[in-house]
């Protein structure tokens, strides 16, 4: 939109500050109104299109350190607020994972999320988001939609004022209550409240909003094997090594946004397991350790895992994961990458990634399933038919089916088939709000699929969209690519009297595999031409370029130019073009039954002349520039001895220039390969000529080759 953010964004500039601190006395207002849990409040950047965190209230900033500086543009729910300057409900954990899998896979736990725009009719001056606990309804009720809208309506107009009278808003003290004791102590004395739990037979820990240790009793220390100077002040992560796990540290995590109890079983070594129950609340955490007395050394590990089950992916995995996906570039990347490093992950067994196109289902890949018929029934299946897979992608919502008997009762005859897997999650791929496929996830035994583990999984799956997003784009780009270069050059070599030619073609590793350099080979009455060149680039733009050059080269040659005229018409035709791009070029005239061949070169690198004594010299020929630098440049020609036997070979500068690689050097050991290996099939030698290039993982460049020998039958 025209008048959008991106386009009015006023932050005060300044004079004088603000005295009070309007953000948190809103935000806490806010906040308290709607009985919301945490919340946080952004400002526009002065120059760029960017929301800046300005306080934040109810949780320690660090949960939301990812999101303190948000790019406009972001798929954040605050970003989207302010940019399209509206109301952005998330009700739950699901949700947040279909709509916004960044945010959930850092945070997956069950929270109800509200942002908001601050802005007046003609300016937007940042946003808000505020929390709720996982118990908060899934819909936002009026009242709340109101007094939100009404909330952020006042802080945009007295934004406004303080902009027009030049008052600076600075970033406010971000409001973490610490946990107090006034209640005990208007109900208890303290003395008579430290006796009392000092007699209980478990340990008690307070944490406050940061995880700090504020109170231990003597039972907490003796429990973890931590005096209690080391506990007060510390983090019972860190104040324990055998507690510094990320797995612990995220329950803490879990109960704080959650607010919602939670537990989990740890193993004290040698071999004491503890249990530790989070009670949270706005001003921090109570925490419960006990013996596991039911936990033995054989099971303890099966329990421990389970507890810990639902946070599958912590946020390390998170980082690694969304740098593999970003590197990702074919289909067939993606779904190993879902193999190698997601599915082990979530403990999957199994998998496919499904496309569609046409109105029907298309397998992209699979992986551990021993019978490939078992995932091909699913290929060319109608979206018609009613099976999970078709559902999932007609319908954008995830389904998880825990054993064989949930998923027959529901699609009855529909998938007696998957090979003795127990549990299926059908995830769909949605990247931009359109679905793109769905990933089958196949799990050997049943599987338990709990909330926050359905939420991990549909985040991971948003992660995964946007990569298959992007990498069936590159297929599609590639096979338009390979298209294009082969509609292009010569699908074969013509046969001529007197001479066998060979040629090679590898494209560049990076872009679209598609390059310029050409070759080409055109007979005559009795004789014949050959030509090779390099258009500057490796897109599609040099492949057409290259397309109207061998076009051109082919015309000049059939109404009988000779090399040098052919080479100043095809100069002055690219000139004429008005293209930008330069063209290396080499043209010969061959003439087998003379033993003669006529040259014309334009800064193209020296073609070699393999004699029939095996000798091997390069053939330093006169020439002129680039072609399309000067419309009045020259191209002398030069006639060479071809006699019977000999074999002239033809490159682009992708076969002997390299980073790092001297240009000689690498001439002269093409020239010792052409030595050593001349008085092969042709075939076979221009296979040996490119091996090494052919095997190189990243060319920066492509190859052309073309061979050409004189027969003694000539």
């Amino acid at each position: 939109m025209s008048d959008g953010p991106s386009s009015r964004q006023a932050p005060p500039t300044a004079r004088a500050p603000v005295g009070r601190p309007l953000l948190s006395l809103t935000l806490a207002s806010m906040m308290d109104e709607v009985h919301a849990h945490s919340g946080a409040v952004y400002l526009m950047a002065e120059d760029q299109p960017v929301l800046e965190m300005a306080v934040m209230a109810g949780l320690p900033r660090a949960f939301a350190a990812p999101w303190e500086r948000l790019g406009l543009n972001a798929r954040i729910p605050v970003s989207d607020a302010a940019r399209e300057r509206r109301l952005v409900w998330v009700g739950g954990e699901e949700e947040m994972a279909r709509s916004y899998p960044r945010v959930a896979m850092v945070l997956p736990y069950p929270f109800a999320l509200a942002a908001l725009p601050v802005a007046t009719s003609t300016t937007v001056y940042g946003a808000v988001f505020v929390t709720w606990p996982g118990s908060h309804p899934p819909e936002l009720s009026q009242r709340e939609r109101e007094q939100l809208t009404a909330a952020c309506d006042r802080l945009a107009l007295r934004l406004e004022r303080a902009a027009a009278e030049s008052r600076t808003l600075h970033a406010e003290a971000d409001l973490v209550a610490s946990p107090t004791v006034g209640g005990a102590a208007g109900t208890l004395g303290s003395v008579e409240a430290a006796r009392m739990v000092a007699r209980l037979p478990y340990g008690l820990c307070s944490l406050d909003l940061h995880g700090r240790i504020g109170f231990a009793n003597a039972a907490a220390a003796e429990l973890t094997g931590v005096p209690v100077g080391r506990l007060l002040g510390s983090h019972l992560w860190s104040a324990a090594p055998w507690l510094n796990d990320p797995v612990y540290e995220d329950q803490y995590r879990a109960a704080l946004i959650s607010q919602h109890t939670t537990s989990f079983v740890a193993l004290r070594p040698p071999g004491d397991w503890l249990s530790f129950r989070l009670y949270p609340s706005p001003n921090g955490i109570s925490v419960r350790i006990s013996r596991a007395r039911g936990v033995s050394q054989a099971g303890g590990a099966a329990r421990a895992a389970d507890d810990a089950s639902p946070r599958l992916v912590t946020i390390s995995h998170v980082v690694s994961l969304t740098g593999a996906l970003t590197e990702a570039v074919s289909v067939q990347d993606v779904v190993r990458l879902v193999a190698d490093e997601i599915a082990p992950v979530v403990r999957s067994q199994a998998l496919v990634v499904l496309g569609s196109r046409a109105g029907r289902l298309h397998v992209l890949g699979h992986r551990g399933y021993e019978d490939p018929a078992v995932v091909q029934r699913f290929d060319g299946m109608p979206l018609s038919e009613p099976t999970p897979g078709t559902q999932v992608l007609q319908t954008g919502v995830p389904a998880f089916f825990e054993s064989r008997e949930e998923l027959e009762r529901l699609y009855p005859g529909r998938q007696a088939a998957l090979d003795g897997f127990a549990a299926w999650a059908y995830l769909p791929l949605i990247a931009s709000g359109r679905p793109v496929g769905t990933c089958v996830l196949a799990y050997s035994e049943p599987h338990p699929f709990r909330t926050e583990e359905r939420a991990v999984l549909t985040s991971l799956a948003g992660l995964v969209a946007q990569a298959l997003d992007r990498a069936l784009l590159y297929d599609v780009k590639h096979r338009l690519a390979h298209g294009l270069q082969a509609a292009l050059l010569p699908h074969s070599l013509p046969s001529l009297p007197g001479i066998d030619a060979a040629a090679r073609y590898l494209p560049a590793t990076r872009g679209m595999d598609i390059g310029g350099d050409f070759y080409d080979l055109v007979p005559t009455e009795g004789r014949a031409a050959a030509v090779i060149g390099d258009v500057q680039g490796h897109n599609v733009t040099a492949a057409g370029l290259m397309g109207q050059i061998r076009t051109a080269v082919r015309a000049y040659t059939t109404v009988g130019q000779a090399p040098e005229e052919i080479m100043r018409s095809t100069n002055r035709l690219l000139i004429d073009l008005g293209t930008d791009l330069f063209v290396s070029c080499l043209y010969l005239r061959l003439d087998p039954g003379r033993g003669r061949a006529v040259m014309s070169r334009a800064g193209h690198p020296p073609p070699l002349l393999r004699r029939p004594d095996g000798r091997v010299r390069v053939l330093d020929l006169a020439g002129g520039p680039l072609l399309g630098i000067d419309a009045f440049a020259a191209y002398p020609s030069t006639e060479v001895d071809l006699a019977p036997g000999s074999l002239l070979a033809l490159y682009t500068d992708g076969l002997v220039e390299s980073p790092g690689v001297d240009f000689e050097e690498a001439l002269a050991d093409l020239g010792r390969r052409l030595t050593e290996a001349g008085d092969l099939p042709l075939d076979e030698l221009a296979d040996s000529l490119v091996r090494h290039e052919a095997d190189t993982e990243h060319r920066i460049d492509d190859v052309a080759l073309l061979l050409l020998r004189a027969r003694a039958d000539g």
